[in-house]
């Protein structure tokens, strides 16, 4: 059951760019577990939308099944949205993409909905380089059915029933890595401060970006034994880097702590801007990434923060050289070309 939240505000609340004040950028009353870290993320992706200046209508928002599919209900209730079934948002968003690429695509699932039943359609998302913003709300646990574990439970983690996992969970980080992606980023539903910036950096990325996000279950994965409980995490994170993302349109100033920092510059003009807090750590080249992944993974700590990114990539409209305009907008002469065009396209096929 959903509650509607009033539709007036505060008169005073302060505009963005485009006029619209953060309550624009919010959907209805979450019916999720209080604390539940994916209402946290779903404040994250509030905050981004609101600082970008992102018109509403120009996202489109798509989940699939689980209680991560519900968050789209919470936020940008003025946004394209559509529900697909379990695992398969990745393939309603490549056809909604391939239709319209002047559309943000921001699609969020879980880690049941992503690492198993939608597993294949996760990874031919990322081989395509699909330009979207693909955010899993990782709790290691299924939970709406009374907390299993997920495929992305670690090994030997104590479940709420005080059961150990005997099966090594998927990093879906590493991952998306190995498989070429183009941006890829872990975050902590609690480090706001971090999620922000990446939620941002990530929506101006020409091609798939990943943020695996650990979000504590707070009713079935949030005891002591869990490695993706509150506790753990908070105890356990290390951050590759202090991130900041800056828009094309503002100036550059920002004050670093000591030590060294990186700058990366997007296709549109707009800058991510990392202050390096782990070792020799370089977020273009993909071998650091691998190698400090499982150097983390053997010390028992969760490497976050913006783990790669290809500043050079090109998405897949770029590889297919598709038409610039959008199926809703094309008319009789551009769908229906006649009989020369046709000759022409079964000559290149003999």
């Amino acid at each position: 059951m959903s509650y509607l939240k009033p539709l007036f505000h505060h008169p005073s609340l302060k505009e963005n760019k485009v006029g619209y004040v953060k309550a624009d950028y919010e959907g209805v009353i979450s019916t999720l577990c209080a604390g539940c870290g994916h209402d946290s993320i779903s404040g994250a992706i509030v905050q981004a939308c609101y600082e970008v200046s992102l018109e509403p209508h120009r996202l489109a928002k798509l989940s699939g099944i689980g209680c991560s599919s519900k968050t789209p209900t919470y936020f940008l209730s003025n946004s394209h949205g559509f529900n697909s079934v379990h695992g398969r948002m990745p393939s309603i968003t490549t056809g909604a993409n391939m239709a319209n690429k002047h559309l943000i695509y921001l699609g969020v699932s879980g880690d049941g909905d992503t690492a198993s039943i939608g597993m294949g359609q996760f990874v031919h998302a990322i081989r395509r380089n699909l330009n979207m913003v693909y955010i899993v709300m990782n709790n290691g646990c299924y939970g709406l059915t009374k907390g299993q574990d997920s495929a992305t439970a670690d090994f030997g983690s104590i479940s709420k029933t005080g059961e150990s996992n005997p099966y090594n969970g998927i990093d879906l980080a590493g991952l998306a890595l190995e498989l070429g992606a183009s941006f890829v980023g872990r975050s902590f539903s609690g480090d706001k401060s971090q999620l922000v910036p990446m939620i941002k950096a990530a929506m101006s990325h020409p091609g798939f970006a990943l943020l695996d996000v650990i979000s504590p279950c707070v009713t079935f994965n949030n005891n002591k034994e869990s490695t993706k409980s509150y506790s753990h995490v908070r105890a356990h994170i290390e951050s590759t880097s202090e991130f900041d993302f800056v828009p094309e349109e503002k100036a550059i100033e920002v004050d670093y702590a000591a030590g060294d920092s990186a700058e990366v510059e997007l296709f549109d003009g707009s800058k991510i801007l990392l202050s390096k807090l782990a070792p020799d750590w370089n977020p273009t080249d993909k071998f650091t990434a691998v190698n400090r992944l499982h150097e983390a993974k053997s010390n028992g700590q969760i490497l976050t923060g913006l783990l790669y990114i290809n500043p050079e990539s090109k998405d897949l409209h770029s590889m297919l050289n598709t038409s610039d305009k959008a199926f809703n907008a094309m008319d009789e002469t551009d769908l229906c070309p006649g009989s020369m065009e046709l000759e022409k396209i079964n000559q290149g096929l003999r």
